[in-house]
């Protein structure tokens, strides 16, 4: 993927507009962002990673979560999108966050992790790819939490979830899973006790569950 495509359509607006905000986000998101960050049950001095971190929107509760001795560590593939984290962090002084510029399906991390964040992140979450190289980074029983877009199941959503599907397609990249009713399924693979709450209408979810342990192995092992 060449550099100039590395960013989608809907944050090469966003990013522009918010630039000179380094701490924006959308009202409606930042209590999910708060519960996301409360299923992944960390404790002071653990080491997460928000994977598709984006501008960072995550930052201020994972940080909360780890304390000043724990680590975040943002994985995101758009250079221009991290130009936005990393003002974030410099506006909040944050100094253990680090932010790493690839796709989740080639990243390669130091160390193990004790949670795993991919909120609005279906380019990781849905990609079996993607979760063949990160899983392996988390400790037995880490927690694992996602959030993001799917089609809804009632009768509204039978209608429009076509529209919606295509418009999400456009904004997105070429290679991004489209809003199936279960965009957890292959997460299923690697998590256990999977449980799903569903918002906005039914558009929206936010799932969470444990790694199951035969399913990791220590990268430092392997390379």
């Amino acid at each position: 993927m060449r550099k100039d495509d590395r960013t989608p359509l809907y944050a090469k607006y966003l990013i522009r507009l918010t630039r000179p905000f380094p701490d924006f986000d959308f009202f409606f998101i930042k209590p999910l962002r708060k519960k996301a960050t409360g299923l992944l049950m960390l404790k002071p001095g653990d080491r997460v990673i928000d994977m598709g971190c984006g501008m960072g929107g995550s930052f201020p509760y994972l940080v909360n979560a780890v304390g000043p001795t724990g680590e975040v560590v943002g994985v995101e593939i758009s250079p221009d999108v991290i130009i936005n984290a990393k003002k974030r962090i410099a506006l909040n002084n944050w100094t253990n966050i680090i932010v790493v510029e690839a796709p989740a399906q080639t990243v390669g991390l130091t160390g193990m992790f004790n949670g795993l964040l991919m909120f609005g992140a279906p380019d990781a979450y849905a990609s079996e790819e993607a979760l063949e190289n990160i899983i392996p980074y988390l400790k037995d029983n880490s927690c694992v939490v996602i959030f993001g877009a799917k089609g809804a199941n009632n009768f509204i959503g039978k209608i429009l979830n076509p529209i919606l599907n295509k418009v999400f397609s456009k904004l997105t990249f070429a290679t991004t899973p489209g809003m199936s009713a279960e965009p957890w399924q292959i997460l299923s693979k690697y998590v256990n006790n999977i449980t799903i709450k569903e918002y906005f209408f039914g558009w929206m979810f936010l799932a969470s569950g444990s790694v199951i342990s035969s399913t990791v192995i220590n990268k430092a092992q392997l390379e």
